[in-house]
């Protein structure tokens, strides 16, 4: 099937620091360009988006569709990954990337681990799932979620009535709140969560009028910070939910002598600086990883990676090295081997060239 992609984690056996993770499958050529993506979301409210600065790695399927991720970048602790497929132009894929939109795009998103080992029967074309095979329950969280969001959408278009609408709204934010709950996982709450309060949809006033009484939303973050402490997941819910309870206060400044509102200023101020300080301590990361993975290799070694990511020719680097080209090659096959890539590509993805 040509439109199947399989996805597979494994588990790296023996005392060893890195757990190694490999995922691979097939795409359509015909459908598709060849370049694959993974990414971390770190924000939840950037699920939908396509953003540069989320993909941790590129893969390039061959002719016959198949693509292949190696290397340990995975973290220990669960995460929300994605993988997207994409038509826009490669002259233009930058802008588009960054202005976070790409009108011809598929992605799949699920929660991970790197020890994880899952088999993922799926489409990027049609977003079926089938059985899916994994050590990790959590992973297909998503996937039922977006399952049960389809039969949410069948249910509107069976009366385009308004009262139909109301109906079907009461129903589903209740019905998706307690599947979230049923799943016990908080990612897979938050993922319902960033769906029910998003502002564009209908969803919304149902929310805001559901935070006055319903204790929900202090559990969930209970168990956010209970299962991901410190994590940038439960620290953005956190000032969210802080945000809209103060929206929601019928206290004024009259009545308390408190300025709220320029406590909610206040507070949307210091989640603007929280999302600017993951960014720049995920760039920081990034930079670490790339400083302990180039103190892996020699100085001669070093010196044919940058020709290497200069897009140098094994004869241009034989000539500025003054050595032969067999030593050249003896030199990259070891910089692949360090660094666990297979081709220029992947080292270049790796080091954000």
């Amino acid at each position: 099937m040509r439109y199947l992609v399989t996805l597979a984690f494994f588990f790296f056996f023996g005392n060893h620091i890195h757990a190694q993770h490999q995922f691979d499958g097939y795409i359509d050529n015909e459908r598709w360009q060849s370049d694959v993506y993974l990414s971390v979301i770190e924000d939840y409210r950037t699920l939908n988006g396509i953003n540069d600065e989320q993909i941790i790695s590129k893969a390039e399927a061959d002719t016959s569709g198949y693509f292949q991720f190696k290397g340990n970048q995975l973290e220990s602790q669960q995460k929300i990954y994605k993988l997207h497929v994409d038509n826009c132009e490669s002259y233009n894929q930058a802008s588009n990337h960054f202005d976070g939109h790409c009108a011809d795009s598929r992605d799949i998103l699920f929660i991970a681990k790197n020890t994880d080992s899952i088999t993922f029967p799926l489409s990027f074309e049609a977003q079926m799932f089938c059985d899916i095979i994994s050590n990790n329950p959590k992973t297909a969280s998503f996937i039922k979620i977006d399952s049960l969001k389809e039969e949410m959408k069948f249910a509107y278009t069976e009366f385009r009535s308004k009262a139909n609408r109301t109906l079907n709204n009461k129903k589903w934010f209740k019905t998706l709140q307690d599947f979230g709950q049923e799943l016990n996982e908080p990612l897979a709450e938050l993922y319902i969560y960033s769906f029910l309060s998003d502002r564009s949809n209908a969803f919304h006033e149902y929310y805001l009028e559901d935070l006055k009484t319903n204790t929900y939303y202090d559990k969930l973050l209970q168990r956010l910070e209970h299962d991901y402490p410190n994590s940038s997941y439960a620290n953005q819910y956190k000032a969210e939910l802080n945000s809209d309870k103060y929206i929601l206060s019928p206290t004024t400044e009259n009545e308390s002598g408190f300025n709220w509102t320029n406590l909610v200023i206040g507070l949307l101020f210091a989640s603007v600086l929280l999302n600017l300080w993951f960014v720049f301590s995920a760039k920081k990361r990034k930079r670490k990883q790339h400083t302990e993975a180039k103190d892996q290799l020699t100085k001669q070694e070093q010196k044919v990676l940058e020709l290497l990511l200069d897009e140098k020719t094994n004869k241009d680097i034989a000539e500025t090295l003054f050595v032969s080209v067999s030593t050249v090659k003896t030199h990259v096959n070891n910089v692949y081997k360090k660094l666990n890539v297979n081709s220029r590509d992947e080292l270049k993805s790796l080091f954000n060239r």
